[in-house]
């Protein structure tokens, strides 16, 4: 699972062309990577086969356990791409960042491996058939939603030092939370504003959409979101049957709510 993740992480940096990942220079910004790189995220991905391989090819749930990977890459490829072409040079549109759309790139570029994958592999590993894990995995989805709305704020709200990275979706012309927001709250000068700014790198660019974001108490209405978000998730973890997965479920929901937030 570490080795997917640093293999997409890698390879998103270059094609979002960040800056900083965890407090440190993202890996093609060192002088001696450059583009070597891309390279560098295929030899990851590579490896995870032959990890798979030499650890579990004898268990009874091995070949699960590929198509677990396989699939989990698929999606979280889909919602890269989801992701890219809605920031393509030459095509932006802010009328098409909704929410629907926000939430099935989210779903697949992040929830699926960063909150789905762990558990499903400790499922798999258990002997258990994921069919009777639906639940499970819709509760783990949405709590990967929340998570990417966290990180969406904290890319424009949240300090660089303590973040670890140098936020860009405002020049990105990503399809952030908080734009899909501010899109449906502003009002006919404000949308002038954000179509006129969004997507610019230039910092008085990038000031004037924050300053929007501000000024629509984009804050407020976050802490609005994470709050509801917090107690549905717990509605439905504690709707599960098995106090051990209940448990678990808990476990990770802690780990992010109100992460670096407050």
């Amino acid at each position: 699972m570490e080795q997917l993740q640093a293999y997409f992480l890698v390879l998103d940096d270059i094609m979002d062309n960040s800056h900083t990942r965890r407090g440190q220079p993202c890996w093609f910004r060192l002088p001696k990577v450059g583009l070597i790189a891309a390279n560098d995220g295929i030899l990851l991905r590579n490896h995870i086969p032959r990890i798979l391989y030499r650890y579990f090819r004898e268990k009874t749930y091995y070949v699960h356990l590929l198509d677990l990977f396989n699939e989990v890459e698929f999606q979280t490829a889909s919602g890269q791409m989801l992701d890219l072409i809605t920031t393509h040079k030459g095509e932006e549109d802010l009328s098409k960042y909704k929410l629907p759309v926000y939430n099935r790139i989210v779903q697949y570029k992040t929830a699926f491996y960063s909150f789905y994958l762990p558990v499903a592999c400790a499922l798999l590993m258990a002997g258990e058939n994921l069919d009777n894990y639906v639940d499970v995995k819709n509760i783990l989805v949405d709590m990967g939603t929340y998570f990417q709305v966290q990180d969406d704020y904290l890319d424009c709200f949240g300090d660089p030092q303590v973040i670890g990275k140098i936020g860009t979706d405002i020049e990105d012309f990503k399809c952030s939370w908080l734009v899909v927001q501010a899109l449906e709250r502003a009002n006919e000068q404000q949308l002038k504003v954000l179509s006129e700014n969004y997507g610019n790198p230039d910092p008085s660019c990038v000031t004037a959409i924050k300053t929007i974001y501000t000024d629509l108490n984009l804050q407020a209405v976050f802490s609005k979101y994470e709050q509801e978000s917090y107690e549905q998730l717990i509605s439905a973890i504690e709707g599960q049957q098995s106090k051990p997965v209940q448990e678990l479920l808990k476990s990770f929901l802690h780990k992010i709510y109100r992460t670096q937030v407050e």
